[in-house]
């Protein structure tokens, strides 16, 4: 760790790991923020089972956003330093009572603060159904690739599939997977993902100027909470075998649940991402007639927000919070 990320984690108010029993598991997580009377984000990453960038071993490395906030990031049970076998006996529903544990953990440690979702993609399931189980302890949330319909398996996801350079034998394997749709494994569903992300601007849109992925793994790296088997757990990790949340992702619809939130909620959409299909999220979003859902769609951008994508998420997270 460099001298001065070690000088900024010493400057803040609160930075520390911490533990709890969330749905049943004990738990690390960090929390950072330069004063401990700011709001309180916590992170739901995505994936399931991919911590990167907020994750445990983010601790002092982004002093931008934990100059504004105080900080919560949660390596997901299966990942990072929470690495565990995650079997088939998981369920959605498992890591939702996980999140509410978490939020109320976060409530009774700072029962003063206000309280706000951060979810991102996977995150993002999260997030909306922790926000209808426990809407008094929580001031909003914001999601960034709001997962609605099951991810990548949209018309205007194969559309674009069969509109790129992708060579005929994906798009063959591409057009079996659109007959199919909610019977791929895990595995044709990491193959439907790898074409998606080669060949379309689904993931990252070619126009934009990509998160600096390389300076936060050097981050994870030099991490002072990371070691190298929980820095090999944000990729390679308990959910490698797993088949059920896929499963139960390949038929999801969240629809219903997004016109009940009763707490300000703030959708990001990559005007590009087919991962979690803008067309169709702003297609019902403006049919929605919930006055607590707002969007934005942030131009060339896909599913993983771009540099300039981020701070503009964060700008608007902060700004809602104060």
């Amino acid at each position: 760790m460099d001298l001065t990320r070690k000088q900024y984690i010493s400057s803040c108010e609160i930075s520390v790991l911490e533990t709890a029993v969330l749905g049943g598991y004990p738990q690390k997580f960090a929390i950072e923020g330069k004063r401990s009377d700011l709001p309180v984000i916590l992170c739901l990453h995505g994936g399931p089972g991919m911590p990167i960038p907020f994750s445990i071993g983010c601790r002092g490395l982004f002093p931008n956003l934990t100059d504004n906030a105080v900080m919560v990031y949660w390596d997901q049970l299966g990942c990072g330093i929470n690495n565990h076998i995650i079997d088939n006996s998981f369920a959605i529903d498992s890591f939702v009572q996980m999140t509410t544990d978490l939020v109320r953990y976060l409530k009774t440690r700072f029962p003063d603060n206000k309280l706000y979702l951060f979810g991102t993609s996977w995150g993002s399931i999260l997030a909306l159904r922790c926000a209808l189980l426990t809407p008094e302890l929580i001031n909003g949330v914001v999601t960034n690739g709001q997962v609605l319909t099951p991810p990548m398996l949209s018309d205007n996801a194969f559309n674009a599939i069969e509109a790129s350079s992708a060579p005929t034998k994906k798009k063959i394997l591409a057009r079996e997977f659109r007959q199919r749709k909610t019977a791929l494994s895990a595995k044709e569903t990491a193959i439907l993902s790898g074409i998606i992300r080669k060949y379309t601007d689904g993931y990252n849109n070619r126009n934009s100027k990509p998160a600096p992925i390389g300076s936060i793994i050097k981050g994870l790296l030099t991490s002072p909470d990371y070691r190298f088997k929980d820095f090999t757990s944000t990729v390679n990790n308990g959910y490698s075998k797993n088949e059920s949340l896929i499963k139960e992702m390949t038929s999801i619809d969240l629809r219903d649940a997004l016109t009940k939130v009763s707490i300000p909620y703030h959708i990001f959409q990559g005007e590009t991402d087919i991962v979690t299909d803008t067309k169709e999220v702003t297609a019902f979003l403006n049919t929605c007639s919930n006055p607590n859902i707002t969007y934005t769609v942030i131009p060339d951008n896909g599913h993983l927000p771009s540099e300039t994508a981020m701070n503009e998420i964060m700008y608007y997270i902060f700004k809602t919070a104060k």
